[in-house]
């Protein structure tokens, strides 16, 4: 993962890609290139016997080079950072903000993959991406842009509560638990059924025990480690799902047009009608006050 700094400066973590898919990505791109070369070749020779000869290596060489430059560079910018080995592997190019790659980003990637690909077979792109820490090559660093990786890894499904242990659930105390142990958790009941016995119980006892000392009260007798992780996890998530759904369904708190500015879309004061002249009393200041500083009414 590597984090990614937004135009609005906002930090958002990405999956660089791993030099190994964009290597395969690349081969698959380039397969096709080839393809499609021996193809203009067989084209321009059968169009050399009824044309000139030098007109018909013109066209050769505008061939290659639309195959070899203009390729990533219209792939690139029509599907915003795909070509069709990326799009196989699910791959994506993005600028260095996040942002999506421009047709000026991808003129330069195309005419560096010239370069290092076609001209000197690969050697500066490898060498630049393993000395560059988010695996950049040349054309990368020139343009400012980054490949990450779009498909992220299946995520275990989340524990399901035990239901012996549903009514003792409701009555925990989360509040002492931290994200970073609950997710230390979760990742020890993914692992849970392919882990050896022993390892399965001493990390279960463990991890176990750190969660007992921040959540109350303590789980009934008899109950093995992860049931008790798999119960406090199942609680965790089903209070902050009720949070979420409390949060999205609360009408505003000051109303449907809220108060404000007169003129705004709140409707003025009524006026106040004439009356006897109040008596005059006591000032407000004179009464006791509260350590927030109200003074309340007499």
């Amino acid at each position: 993962m590597s984090e990614v700094v937004t135009g609005e400066a906002v930090v958002v973590e990405v999956r660089v890609a791993q030099l190994p898919s964009r290597a395969l990505a690349f081969l698959i791109d380039w397969a096709v290139q080839w393809a499609v070369i021996i193809l203009a070749v067989v084209l321009v020779s059968q169009a050399s016997l009824v044309t000139d000869e030098s007109l018909a290596t013109g066209l050769l060489i505008l061939f290659v080079v639309l195959v070899t430059v203009g390729y990533p560079v219209a792939f690139e910018t029509i599907s915003r950072g795909r070509s069709l080995g990326k799009l196989a592997l699910g791959l994506r190019v993005v600028s260095d903000d996040g942002g999506p790659v421009r047709f000026r980003q991808a003129l330069f990637r195309g005419l560096a993959g010239f370069l290092e690909f076609w001209t000197f077979l690969g050697a500066p792109a490898l060498i630049t991406s393993l000395l560059n820490q988010r695996g950049k090559r040349l054309g990368d660093v020139f343009a400012g842009t980054t490949v990450i990786g779009e498909r992220s890894p299946r995520q275990a499904p989340p524990p399901e509560m035990p239901p012996a242990l549903a009514s003792w659930a409701a009555t925990l105390q989360l509040s002492g638990l931290s994200d970073d142990l609950a997710n230390t958790a979760r990742q020890y009941l993914s692992r849970w059924h392919e882990l050896s016995p022993q390892t399965r119980d001493e990390m279960g006892l463990r991890v176990a025990g750190q969660i007992s000392a921040r959540v109350a009260p303590p789980p009934p007798p008899g109950v093995p480690p992860h049931a008790y992780l798999a119960a406090v996890l199942a609680e965790r998530r089903r209070r902050e799902e009720m949070r979420l759904a409390r949060a999205r369904s609360t009408p505003p708190p000051y109303g449907p047009q809220g108060y404000g500015v007169q003129g705004q879309g709140v409707p003025a004061a009524p006026p106040r009608e004439a009356g006897p002249p109040r008596e005059a009393g006591p000032p407000r200041g004179d009464g006791p006050t509260t350590s927030g500083g109200f003074v309340p009414p007499i």
